[in-house]
Formats: C-alpha cells, sequence, structure tokens
C-alpha cells in the first residue's frame, strides 16, 4: 500500500507532498472528508508502538476538552483519533511496510527517500 493521510486544509501537509511528489500509484486520502479507519489506525499502531505516537497533543481541542489534564490510556488515544480527525498526526505517510509519522524534518526526509527509491 502506497497512501498518504493528510488535511487538505493544512499548508505544512500540501508542502510535504510536494516534496515527496507522489506518483499515480499513492492514494491521497483527506482526513477531514474520509477520516482514518479503525482497522488502518490498529495496523499504524502495530508499526509504530503505541497509540500515542500518533495523536496530537497539539490539536487544539486537546486543550479545550481538558484532554491534557486527563490521564489518557491507549484505548483513550484510538477513541479520540477514530472521532476527531484533528487528533492525528499529519501526515501519515506509508510505503509497503515503511510508515512515516508527522512533519518533522527527519521524518519528512526519510518518507521522501523512500518514495523515489
Amino acid at each position: 500500500m502506497k497512501k498518504i493521510f493528510h488535511l487538505s486544509s493544512c499548508d505544512t501537509c500540501q508542502r510535504i507532498i510536494k516534496e515527496i511528489k507522489p506518483g499515480k500509484d499513492v492514494e491521497l486520502q483527506d482526513i477531514k472528508a474520509h477520516n482514518i479507519d479503525p482497522k488502518t489506525l490498529d495496523w499504524l499502531k502495530e508499526k509504530v508502538g503505541s497509540y500515542e505516537a500518533l495523536f496530537s497533543k497539539r490539536a487544539l481541542k486537546f486543550r479545550a476538552m481538558g484532554l491534557n489534564e486527563m490521564n489518557l490510556t491507549e484505548q483513550d488515544y484510538r477513541k479520540y483519533m477514530l472521532e476527531e480527525y484533528t487528533f492525528l498526526k499529519r501526515p501519515f505517510m506509508i510505503n509497503g511496510e515503511q510508515v512515516f509519522i508527522g512533519n518533522a524534518k527527519k521524518e519528512v526526509e526519510a518518507a521522501v527517500k523512500s518514495f523515489h527509491s
């Protein structure tokens, strides 16, 4: 599978997609229009080790909902990401068995290299 989960209204996501220059074989999924499905989220969790690693604590709703003051469990992280796309770190870039999460420079460079090897 070659897929990029992104937010079309996010300038950072759009910049990263331009850097990756995905071919026609890469599916782009706007998480606002179609949030991630449970099966894919669970697969990603297996790849990275935890739901927390996939969760964006920068989301405005994180503080607005008081989640920053709670001790969230792995199941809580999963539940919130499936309910609300804003809690997903983005973008998620999948190239076969390789997974790249977020917009850290190192992650993006690795994703670009992977998609063009």
